[in-house]
């Protein structure tokens, strides 16, 4: 699948995604590592280069990352290793040890780097896919109301988009998201979203499973890998409603669909960032039936079947209890079935 973002490959099917974990980001006999303490700042200008398989421990990469960071007057020198940013994985999943990173493995989010050092960054780090400028904001339409207006991170250099990989109980999901425009979901062990939506699923086996907050659609695409025979997936911003799409293509060899039919695309629904009234923007049918809507949560009402259905919200902002009352209350007035938050 084409990316929308870079135009490359960066896109794959979940099998091969799944099937590349086992040695991805293992080392070989040859390579050699240092674990640095990310707490002081680099000592001298120094880092290895990757070994000749390829890969690079990631303590290395940051060092080099770091040199950059000094060289265009970033940092003095005085600064922690850990300032150069937050590392994120290409794929992400649940590892138990540090990585050696193979190239193109990793998307660096930082509040300080600059468009110059992210561009040598891309050029001369070859474990680097992406720079992005990162904010003390959780970027997206983070406020359930709608009212204040989305706001995201710059992408500075390469492509910001990346997959991780989420256990449930039927199986590992694969989940994209284009991380300038969308809040982290770092794979675990144990998720308890996902244990949340597995137990409420167990226990009332629903005819529909409405993800009406999807995100980039790992609820949603969870009910669906469980084989529940509808299921429906909606986010208000663009970005996750797209990602969501592309998410059931990416997935769907482990559902009992035919193909995904998109009816939208990244460029077209970036012009309507938000939408209040629900927009179909994929589709696939067979022994279930999946859709992916963009548009208002508490507008999905017009859209979904007039039986019962089991429906999550997943809200940001969870501790504000009265706006998550008024928020389940309005849900439960129009749409029958139960209704929680995971």
């Amino acid at each position: 699948m084409k990316c929308p973002v870079c135009g490359g490959e960066c896109i794959r099917d979940a099998p091969e995604v799944i099937g590349s974990l086992p040695s991805l980001f293992s080392r070989c006999k040859r390579c050699t590592f240092r674990v640095l303490d990310k707490s002081v700042p680099l000592r001298g200008r120094y880092f290895a280069t990757p070994c000749e398989c390829g890969k690079r421990f990631i303590d290395e990469v940051f060092a080099h990352l770091y040199v950059i960071m000094v060289e265009e007057g970033i940092f003095s020198g005085n600064e922690p290793l850990r300032a150069v940013g937050s590392p994120l994985l290409h794929p992400g999943f649940f590892m138990s040890s540090p990585p050696f990173l193979p190239p193109d493995s990793l998307v660096l989010l930082s509040p300080l780097v600059t468009g110059s050092a992210a561009q040598r960054m891309v050029q001369e780090v070859p474990e680097v896919r992406g720079v992005v400028r990162s904010g003390d904001f959780v970027p997206g339409a983070t406020d359930p109301s709608l009212a204040k207006p989305p706001r995201t991170y710059e992408l500075l250099a390469g492509c910001d988009v990346r997959a991780g990989v989420f256990p449930t109980g039927a199986g590992p999901l694969v989940i994209y998201i284009q991380q300038s425009r969308m809040h982290i979901e770092v794979p675990r062990l144990e998720n308890p979203k996902i244990t949340s939506v597995e137990r409420h699923l167990a226990s009332h086996s629903p005819a529909w499973c409405v993800d009406a907050c999807s995100g980039a659609g790992t609820l949603g695409l969870c009910a669906a890998r469980h084989g529940i025979p509808g299921v429906i997936l909606n986010d208000a911003w663009y970005a996750a409603a797209f990602w969501s799409a592309t998410n059931l293509q990416v997935n769907r060899m482990f559902l009992r669909t035919g193909e995904v039919r998109m009816r939208s695309n990244l460029d077209t629904m970036q012009e309507h960032p938000v939408r209040q009234d629900p927009v179909l923007v994929a589709e696939a049918t067979g022994e279930q039936s999946i859709r992916v809507y963009h548009g208002d949560f508490r507008q999905l009402w017009k859209v979904l079947p007039e039986e019962p259905v089991c429906a999550v919200l997943d809200l940001f902002e969870k501790s504000d209890t009265r706006r998550t009352g008024e928020a389940v209350r309005e849900w439960k007035s129009r749409v029958p079935g139960e209704v929680f938050i995971p």
